[in-house]
């Protein structure tokens, strides 16, 4: 191969990497708005630019489409995620939790309380989804879930909440409280679920610290 052909070659890949990645991004759009029952593929493809028979050059079907769009999701939110929780700036592990809740609260009012979780659109049709994207779900809600773990721990070596609280059990009613409360919000447009369901749960962790 010449440097010419190869130089050609090395180019095609960054262009149809970086389309992927737009029909990625661009489904995380779609769906975090109307699902994955509801998002139009050839809605997907116009925001890209894409013709609608080139979409199978770079994902064999919609199931895996969903896939790749589930991945790159998990990976942002866990950035996201890591970004307040493991803030080293932010000295109290209570305080992380809030700045993670103010972010989020802050990008749903940029979209006007459209888009909420995908993960959470998702488990609203779950019996509608193709086979094994249930266990997708799971892993990724187990995964965040250790995130919040991992921060109740440090609230609890702080003394911020009482030692004996059981933080995994917890960091799970979390994740089950706060997806409701996405979903809440994009249904009332606005932000009040978030707020109740945060002030609510530190409440809770905190009603019996000195006990």
């Amino acid at each position: 191969m010449n440097m010419a052909h190869l130089s050609r070659t090395q180019t095609l890949s960054r262009k149809g990497n970086d389309t992927k990645l737009a029909l990625i991004r661009s489904g995380v759009e779609i769906m975090t708005t109307y699902g994955y029952n509801g998002a139009n593929l050839e809605h997907i493809l116009k925001n890209v630019g894409v013709p609608k028979g080139s979409f199978y050059y770079y994902f064999k079907s919609k199931e895996d489409f969903g896939k790749a769009i589930l991945d790159y999701y998990n990976i942002f939110f866990i950035n996201k995620l890591d970004q307040h929780l493991l803030n080293q700036h932010i000295p109290s592990a209570l305080d992380r939790i809030h700045a993670f809740y103010r972010d989020a609260k802050t990008n749903m009012a940029k979209y006007h309380f459209n888009r909420g979780c995908l993960v959470g659109e998702f488990m609203q049709n779950e019996s509608l989804l193709p086979e094994n994207y249930s266990i997708l779900l799971n892993n990724i809600l187990h995964q965040w879930q250790d995130k919040i773990f991992a921060c109740l721990q440090i609230a609890q070596q702080q003394h911020e909440i009482h030692p004996q609280l059981d933080s995994k059990k917890l960091a799970c009613f979390f994740w089950l409280g706060w997806e409701g409360a996405v979903s809440r919000a994009k249904l009332t447009k606005n932000a009040a679920p978030l707020d109740t369901f945060i002030e609510q749960f530190i409440t809770l962790i905190q009603s019996n610290k000195n006990k």
